[in-house]
């Protein structure tokens, strides 16, 4: 058994697959409008984005709040540099973590948080 795909759910498909493809550089695999969904090839999982009702209890209560995706990059003080320039807003910028993990945060335009994790031996130690 293995994960294939993430959701997240978001309530602009237009900024999210904007934000994502075109901020974050993922590629889009497809997007359906009739549906409000539009999926990115982000590695060996999927990410999906769904378009949600924000204000209707009941779609909150179904899908819950998913909140917190790694994503793993080389170089976290490049990424943020070049994300920075791109207008991506930052949670919390690159930190070294009390665990020895060197992160930073980002926010898409639903609210979702994004970990930006470096995978560099040197920072873990």
């Amino acid at each position: 058994m293995n994960i294939g795909y993430v959701n997240l759910y978001v309530d602009d498909l237009d900024a999210a697959t904007s934000f994502y493809e075109g901020q974050l550089g993922f590629k889009l695999q497809f997007r359906d409008d009739d549906h409000g969904y539009a999926s990115f090839d982000a590695g060996p999982v999927s990410l999906g984005i769904a378009t949600i009702d924000s204000s209707d209890p009941d779609q909150i209560a179904i899908v819950g709040g998913l909140r917190g995706i790694g994503i793993v990059v080389d170089d976290l003080d490049a990424e943020h540099r070049r994300l920075a320039s791109l207008g991506v807003a930052f949670h919390q910028p690159p930190e070294r973590m009390p665990w020895g993990g060197y992160l930073a945060l980002i926010e898409d335009p639903a609210g979702n948080i994004l970990y930006l994790d470096e995978a560099s031996a040197a920072h873990r130690n």
